[in-house]
């Protein structure tokens, strides 16, 4: 699709906040100076600060990054990969604000390190909604749900809420901890700015939008697309269809910043757990250190230190040249490529392909992952036996015809009204499920199961 319009910096860094009240969602404005000092705490700071300090985001650390319930402690969790993450988007994005400060394209009243911030919110936030299990745990519900022995739990729904109960999905979740869960409950979450959430979004459509059923990948549920269309007519985001939208030209870097750190990182870790060593470690990376050497190292772990930092720092350089040359093309909704690391130079490019395939062939698929993500179809599957029939079962036939056992399940679910339509009651139940740790989850469908009973 073409199109002349083109989206503006000024809207697209608006700290406007949205908050709802009996369903209906208004502005609000939160003081970023009341410390008493201008500039001491911004509006991108206090995003930053309430993300930090969530017990969602708290969780993280005890959810898979790439080795489920791994017992070596120096392996990335959800938690740690997110804050280095956030890391590296910060640096592209401070990149990128002073270039775009030195181009005279920075509105008034911004600086290059907003830039960075608001980048680095968005990366803190971009895993916050995975479920117990990583993307298996995304599998295992979305299995369930679609399982024909099952099919008759979702009569009543419509279309477009099927999809969603369907096909869970972290990313939309993301946004859905974000804007309804936590902080003010149903009342607009956390209220972060227009800015965070929309640099948060790689995939601005609803699950049964065309583009979600090319990708199979969406960032918005029926439950917050109201509020996400209030996000993108603020921020100026264009129109791509029915409940579509381009893309915010900062989410690219939100993107590149996970992109790099899981291709490097996750080579890392099968390093720190045996899988790897530093010579299949270097190989894909030999590019980064070619005529630089690595300095005194004096073991494989500072030897992989030393090569990770040489080679995010050079991603770093490439991908925010990258952004800026293609700058009027994200402003205009229309890049030539799905995303930045794919119009990098053939280095940064080759490089992290080469990372990313040692990782899909050596350790992604590692028996000791294989198995324990085995065990965790399973483990789903006895939460959801439990809790879809009771629930279902409370809104078809009202409180009093739940069966005792379904009584039990049913004060498990702590947000649970009777009021809940079937649809709001199955997403609570993914709400409840997906904020999971590992643990949690395998204590939790063990203890249920009765293994665990005594």
């Amino acid at each position: 699709m073409t199109t002349s319009a083109a989206m503006n910096w000024e809207a697209l860094l608006s700290t406007c906040r949205f908050k709802i009240n009996q369903d209906i969602i208004s502005e609000t404005r939160t003081p970023a100076t009341e410390e008493g000092s201008q500039g001491l705490r911004t509006d991108f700071h206090i995003d930053h600060d309430r993300i930090v300090f969530s017990s969602a985001f708290r969780r993280l650390g005890r959810k898979t990054q790439v080795h489920p319930l791994a017992r070596n402690d120096h392996t990335h969790n959800r938690l740690t990969h997110s804050v280095e993450v956030a890391s590296v988007g910060r640096s592209l994005g401070n990149r990128v604000g002073l270039k775009l400060q030195q181009g005279g394209q920075l509105p008034a009243g911004y600086t290059a390190h907003d830039i960075g911030t608001v980048v680095q919110v968005a990366c803190l936030a971009h895993d916050i909604g995975n479920p117990p299990f990583g993307h298996t745990g995304e599998d295992a519900l979305r299995d369930w749900f679609r399982d024909e022995r099952h099919r008759h739990w979702l009569q009543g729904l419509t279309p477009e809420q099927t999809c969603d109960v369907q096909t869970y999905e972290g990313n939309a979740h993301s946004l859905r901890m974000l804007t309804s869960l936590e902080m003010y409950g149903g009342a607009g979450g956390m209220r972060l700015t227009a800015a965070a959430l929309g640099t948060l979004i790689k995939y601005p459509w609803t699950s049964s939008a065309i583009t979600a059923q090319q990708l199979g990948k969406f960032n918005i549920y029926r439950t917050e697309l109201a509020y996400f269309q209030c996000i993108a007519d603020e921020l100026g985001l264009l129109s791509r269809g029915q409940n579509e939208w381009s893309r915010h030209p900062l989410s690219y870097l939100m993107e590149a910043a996970d992109d790099i750190c899981y291709a490097i990182l996750d080579l890392e870790d099968a390093v720190e757990i045996g899988i790897l060593d530093f010579a299949e470690f270097s190989k894909p990376l030999a590019c980064f250190a070619k005529d630089k050497p690595l300095g005194n190292v004096q073991n494989v772990k500072q030897q992989c230190a030393a090569l990770r930092g040489k080679a995010i720092g050079d991603c770093v350089n490439e991908v925010a040249g990258k952004f800026m040359q293609y700058q009027q093309a994200l402003l205009a909704g229309q890049l030539p490529a799905k995303d930045l690391i794919n119009l990098c130079d053939s280095n940064v490019h080759d490089a992290l392909l080469a990372a990313k395939d040692l990782a899909s062939t050596r350790v992604y698929r590692h028996r000791t992952k294989l198995v324990t993500e085995l065990a965790a179809y399973p483990c789903i599957a006895v939460l959801l036996d439990a809790l879809v029939p009771a629930v279902h079962a409370a809104v078809v036939g009202g409180k009093e015809s739940l069966k005792p056992r379904q009584q039990l399940a049913i004060g498990l679910l702590e947000e649970y009204s009777e009021d809940d339509s079937l649809y709001a009651a199955y997403m609570k139940v993914l709400d409840f499920v997906g904020g999971m740790t590992d643990n949690y989850a395998a204590d939790l469908a063990r203890e249920i199961s009765g293994v665990g009973i005594l």
